[in-house]
């Protein structure tokens, strides 16, 4: 039986990203161990999905010590395990998991990379390069990012791969749809939102931070023409470390009366499904989970035009792109979605039919099985 380590810093990832494969690959003849950090989703995580977890501490940002600490732990528990295969998700993850991988004489180490900036001349850092050295296999989830790796000349690109059509996993086309919604949670979603009844419903999905835009999304909010007949909901936890919000915008987020911040929920969906468009203005983006979910749930999208984003949307074919940090366009896109429902409903009825055939999580998950399969087997 092929043992595989799937690591990740957060163990939300397990519950949405990569929710329902493990336990794929365990019923497939996988053993499955997952590595991350601790927390009070680990519990009911493994129950779901029928494998076991290893806590492993992952600071957040840059700390010396801590990151040789989580390597030593990581190296332990690698050898001790001596999997066929390990995948790493997140910069914190790949850059410890390949190296403690590396050391601990693992022949295959997959890296899935998430993230890039929006800006093509963007240099990587020591521990991306790092992280490329000691990967055996790296996985980019957009078009857009297979070309920024391409142009880059001081690496091994040999090892850069798109699985099937790209993004990290897909979309639980299970979880994500109308049809498949249980009515208390929409009910739960509605008292959360407290709308009125004619209220436009603005969404946005991800860690309230500097980095995933939500400083131009207030302020383009704060200017929006259709204010008083709006609501913006945020979905996700402040981050309170390097990408901070300026305190007048967590102000506007707490007290404004338009303004409804919840810090997470298992029940996305629901949320999607009273939703009037999905803004996702993110810096860096390898490919937005919230923007598959968004269209498996046939939610008109307005989103940045970082690397990931402008691989997946077709400008006002499929959706709306504004250039990252012009809150002015992303208030006038706002105000066009508002006034054009019919044709942003359009956009979504078109990239829903594209996910639906190139995005379903089955077929990805079976796509991820084979490269494992070949990786082990060569």
């Amino acid at each position: 039986m092929p043992k595989i380590l799937l690591i990740t810093a957060e163990p939300l990832t397990f519950r949405t990203i990569l929710s329902g494969f493990p336990n794929y690959l365990k019923k497939e003849g996988w053993e499955v161990l997952l590595v991350s950090r601790d927390g009070r989703e680990v519990y009911s995580m493994c129950r779901a999905e029928g494998v076991s977890h290893e806590a492993i501490s992952f600071s957040k940002g840059d700390n010396f010590f801590d990151d040789v600490a989580t390597y030593w732990h990581l190296f332990q528990l690698i050898k001790r395990e001596k999997p066929d295969l390990i995948h790493s998700f997140g910069a914190k993850a790949g850059f410890l998991g390949t190296l403690a991988g590396k050391h601990a004489g693992i022949p295959n180490r997959i890296h899935s990379i998430t993230e890039m900036p929006v800006t093509k001349s963007a240099t990587l850092t020591r521990k991306e390069k790092w992280t490329i050295s000691n990967a055996t296999a790296l996985w980019v989830n957009s078009s857009g990012m297979y070309s920024f790796f391409s142009g880059l000349s001081d690496l091994d690109f040999s090892k850069f791969r798109i699985i099937g059509n790209g993004s990290t996993l897909g979309v639980d086309f299970d979880k994500f749809n109308r049809e498949s919604l249980k009515e208390n949670h929409l009910v739960a979603a509605t008292m959360r939102m407290l709308p009125s009844e004619n209220d436009f419903i603005i969404l946005a999905v991800g860690k309230l931070s500097t980095k995933k835009g939500m400083e131009e999304l207030i302020h383009a909010f704060l200017n929006f023409k259709f204010l008083s007949t709006s609501k913006l909901v945020l979905i996700g936890e402040h981050d309170l470390e390097e990408n901070r919000l300026a305190q007048e915008t967590l102000t506007t987020i707490r007290e404004h009366p338009r303004v409804v911040q919840i810090d997470w929920t298992d029940h996305v969906a629901h949320h999607l499904a009273l939703a009037d468009v999905v803004v996702q203005a993110s810096h860096t983006e390898g490919f937005s989970n919230v923007l598959l979910e968004a269209a498996a749930m046939q939610v008109p999208i307005i989103c940045s035009n970082c690397v990931g984003n402008s691989s997946f949307i077709q400008q006002q074919k499929t959706g709306l792109i504004f250039p990252v940090g012009e809150h002015a366009i992303l208030r006038e896109a706002l105000e066009f979605s508002y006034v054009k429902r019919d044709v942003m409903a359009s956009f979504a009825d078109a990239l829903y039919k594209e996910v639906k055939d190139n995005f379903d999580r089955k077929r990805l998950s079976q796509l991820y099985l084979r490269s494992y399969e070949e990786a082990i087997t060569n």
